[in-house]
């Protein structure tokens, strides 16, 4: 069995089990939240794994698109669809007026512009009146799709992210095999040759930054209208270190890193203080009581760890492994 087949039939069996999720006990609400983040980083993992380019400023585009949903939804009254095409393109707006001045700079300059924009555009939240300041926005409805289908059941909704997720993501795969993405792929190991060859590389960097960031602003669409509210963190510059740290620990550059990536921190962030306290209670270990406090330091320690022992990432020392097989079985 070739790669390939392994990963189609690895995605079959995530699809399979995420349909199943709600009837085998798991939490609608946090499995949504966690295919909001998966998004968001795969989002992430197109502009840095196969473009090359790291933006610190992420979260402008998950937080910018999170706001304007939940000012769609919550005060002008429309239809969740369009709060989402709304939040999208809000992210893709943000995407092109950060691109523009990003792809001006390589290396750390680049990723500095993007830091400084993401930070105004905090600020700015927190001052604007209609983004609710500190509080945020709350209390954003859901309402019902296209007039009909109702999201106020967590069942709906559900099934309604897991559509349109899995469709984002298909969106993503199929830029990454298309002529678009090998182009994006070249300019990522070598682009002065692209230049050479006569491609137009700020054109293709530019239009990766705005797809990228559109897809970052669906997530946050996604999120607000899943949770009901908008805060101030999600245009926080931890919300992109922590994409970031996404797509670092999955594995950058594949397709299924930032899957497990944001599997593995989401899960650490709203399930570390559970096990801790399984652990406390099977060892008797009242340290273990207090791991829930400390998320952040446990987060940092993973990707340490990581970094030493899976440079590559999760996803990818495991590609890394199947590759060396196949190939020691053919020789």
């Amino acid at each position: 069995m070739n790669l390939k087949k392994i990963a189609n039939f690895g995605y079959g069996l995530l699809l399979l089990g995420l349909i199943a999720a709600p009837f085998l006990g798991a939490y609608p609400i946090f499995v949504m939240k966690l295919m909001c983040f998966a998004l968001f980083a795969s989002a992430f993992n197109l502009l840095l794994g196969y473009t090359g380019m790291l933006s610190f400023g992420h979260a402008a585009f998950l937080g910018g698109a999170a706001y304007v949903t939940g000012h769609t939804l919550k005060v002008w009254g429309l239809t969740p669809e369009i709060g989402l095409l709304l939040g999208t393109a809000a992210g893709g707006l943000l995407g092109l007026i950060v691109g523009f001045f990003a792809i001006r700079r390589t290396g750390i300059y680049s990723t500095m512009i993007t830091l400084a924009l993401a930070q105004m555009l905090f600020f700015a939240c927190l001052q604007a009146p209609f983004t609710g300041g500190e509080d945020g926005l709350q209390a954003v409805p859901r309402g019902k799709l296209f007039g009909v289908v109702d999201l106020a059941s967590d069942l709906t909704m559900y099934y309604v992210v897991l559509v349109i997720v899995v469709a984002a993501f298909l969106l993503i795969v199929r830029t990454i095999h298309s002529p678009f993405g090998q182009v994006l792929k070249a300019i990522k190991e070598n682009e002065p040759r692209a230049t050479s060859l006569g491609y137009d590389t700020n054109r293709f960097k530019l239009l990766a930054f705005v797809l990228s960031a559109a897809l970052a602003g669906l997530a946050g669409a996604l999120k607000t209208l899943v949770l009901g509210f908008a805060t101030l963190s999600d245009v926080h510059w931890t919300a992109s270190g922590h994409v970031v740290l996404m797509t670092l620990v999955g594995g950058l550059g594949t397709l299924s890193g930032p899957l497990v990536g944001s599997a593995v921190v989401v899960l650490l962030e709203n399930k570390l203080g559970e096990i801790g306290h399984f652990l406390a209670t099977l060892t008797s270990v009242d340290w273990f009581n207090t791991l829930g406090e400390s998320v952040t330091m446990v987060t940092g320690l993973i990707f340490v760890i990581c970094v030493l022992a899976f440079r590559r990432g999760v996803m990818g020392e495991i590609i890394a492994w199947l590759v060396r097989r196949r190939a020691g079985s053919k020789g």
